[in-house]
C-alpha cells in the first residue's frame, strides 16, 4: 500500500485544516520544501499536495510551490486544487505533477473531465471523492451535490478512472479515524477501483487496518504533523 504524507497550502505556506472549514487552519511550516525533504529523507516516495488557495479561488494559484517540490526532491506528486480548465491542467503537469486530482470539475463539469482522462489517462488524472453525509462535496468542500459517491466513482470508472482519493468531510483534521465503513462500501462496490483513503487517519492502527480492507493508498496529514505518527513508523511500513 502506498503510504502518501499530505501538504495542504495557503499562501505559499503548510497548513492543516479541520473538517476542510478554512476559519480553523494552523500553520505548521512556512517552507513546504522543509516538510517534502523531511518525507523524502524517511523513505517515502509520494506526496499528496493541495493547492488550498486555488480550491478557493477556482484557478490553480500555488504551483510554483509544486515546481519547488518537484524539482528539488524526487517525490511522486499528485497535485489537486483549483484545476478548472486545460491551461490549469497544463500548468500543473508542466510545474512536475506526476498525478492531478479533480473533484469539483468532475461534478460540474464532466465533459471537460472526461476529455482529460481520454487524453491523459487514467494512471495521470485521479478522481476527487470527498464526502459530505454520503454525497459528493464541491468547492473546496464549502457545498455539497446530490451525487451519491458509490453512483460517482462506478460512473467514472467505466469512463476510465483508475485512482480515486476518498475523504469523508466530517473526519478530516479530526485525529478520530478514518471512515472504515464507507471505504469497505465503495470496494465492495466497485472492487477494481484503486481507492486511496483520506482524511481522520490517527493511528499506525489505522494504516494498517487501511490496508487490511485493500486501499491501494493512504493520506497522512495531521497525524504526522501533531505527532501521533511518526515518519520512522511510517518508513518501517515502507521497507
Amino acid at each position: 500500500m502506498k503510504i502518501i504524507p499530505a501538504i495542504d497550502i495557503i499562501n505559499g505556506k503548510c497548513v492543516r485544516l479541520t473538517k476542510g472549514d478554512y476559519s480553523q487552519q494552523k500553520t505548521y511550516n512556512e517552507h513546504p520544501l522543509e516538510v517534502a525533504r523531511q518525507f523524502e529523507d524517511a523513505g517515502l516516495s509520494y506526496l499528496h499536495l493541495v493547492d488550498l488557495d486555488g480550491a478557493k479561488n477556482g484557478k490553480i494559484t500555488n504551483y510554483k510551490v509544486l515546481e519547488t517540490l518537484a524539482s528539488k526532491t524526487t517525490l511522486q506528486i499528485d497535485f489537486g486544487g483549483g484545476l478548472k480548465t486545460d491551461a490549469d491542467l497544463k500548468i500543473a503537469f508542466e510545474s512536475g505533477a506526476r498525478q492531478v486530482t479533480g473533484g469539483s470539475i468532475a461534478v460540474k463539469n464532466p465533459e471537460l473531465f472526461e476529455n482529460w482522462i481520454t487524453q491523459y489517462g487514467g494512471e495521470k488524472i485521479i478522481l476527487g471523492s470527498d464526502v459530505i453525509d454520503g454525497k459528493i462535496a464541491t468547492n473546496a468542500w464549502q457545498s455539497s451535490s446530490e451525487k451519491n459517491v458509490l453512483e460517482f466513482i462506478a460512473d467514472y470508472l467505466s469512463k476510465g478512472i483508475l485512482y480515486t482519493i476518498c475523504t469523508d468531510v466530517s473526519k478530516d483534521g479530526m485525529l478520530q479515524g478514518p471512515s472504515t465503513e464507507l471505504y469497505r462500501s465503495i470496494l465492495e462496490h466497485t472492487p477494481e477501483i484503486k481507492l486511496i483513503a483520506s482524511g481522520g487517519i490517527a493511528t499506525l492502527s489505522d494504516v494498517i487496518t487501511m490496508q487490511e480492507i485493500g486501499c491501494e493508498g493512504v493520506i497522512i496529514g495531521k497525524a504526522i504533523y501533531e505527532n501521533k505518527i511518526s515518519l520512522k513508523e511510517l518508513s518501517q511500513l515502507v521497507c
